[in-house]
């Protein structure tokens, strides 16, 4: 399949010759699941899966959910990256999904092991996807993070400033939370 990429420059730098690849994983491979998961893996790798996994998540929602729980401790960060930028309900140029299990704590938990992450380019991701959730919940998200910060959870400041950016400009963060 060709090198992986060992930077963390955007999939529309480098790697952009994959993308087709991963359309026809997205369109395609629906009926063969544990082959399109090795091919989404070996994909974002090079490239990305971020719009490929998506139709996966509404036809094999556990199946996809359990797989997402094994990368998230993947020592590729681009793998790590993919378990956030993928389950965003509101990721850029594609279709929209709803909550996890149909609630946002599920997105939530499946970012608390990314909230500390060492990647710069997981850490945007996440903190990206926090601000799509408080585009819909952002009492829910102010609560998990308070939550985090109380039990010492390691959280990195930048992710959750980024994440509640959309707080912070509309003055809707609570005047008592601290970063």
């Amino acid at each position: 399949m060709g090198p992986e990429n060992t930077t963390e420059v955007g999939t529309f730098t480098n790697g952009y010759m994959y993308m087709p690849i991963a359309k026809y994983v997205e369109k395609y491979g629906l009926n063969d699941f544990d082959s399109s998961f090795n091919a989404m893996y070996e994909i974002t790798k090079r490239n990305t899966a971020e719009y490929a996994i998506r139709p996966y998540l509404e036809k094999y929602h556990e199946e996809t959910l359990d797989i997402l729980q094994q990368w998230l401790r993947d020592e590729n960060s681009h793998i790590r990256r993919l378990v956030s930028e993928g389950t965003r309900p509101r990721l850029p140029w594609a279709k929209k999904i709803g909550a996890l299990k149909g609630d946002f704590r599920n997105n939530l938990k499946l970012l608390e092991p990314l909230m500390n992450d060492p990647s710069k380019y997981v850490q945007k991701s996440v903190a990206n996807h926090i601000n799509d959730i408080t585009k819909e919940d952002n009492e829910l998200v102010f609560q998990w993070l308070q939550q985090l910060l109380d039990k010492q959870h390691p959280v990195n400041p930048w992710i959750m400033k980024h994440g509640l950016r959309t707080m912070i400009k509309n003055g809707t963060l609570p005047k008592d939370f601290c970063f």
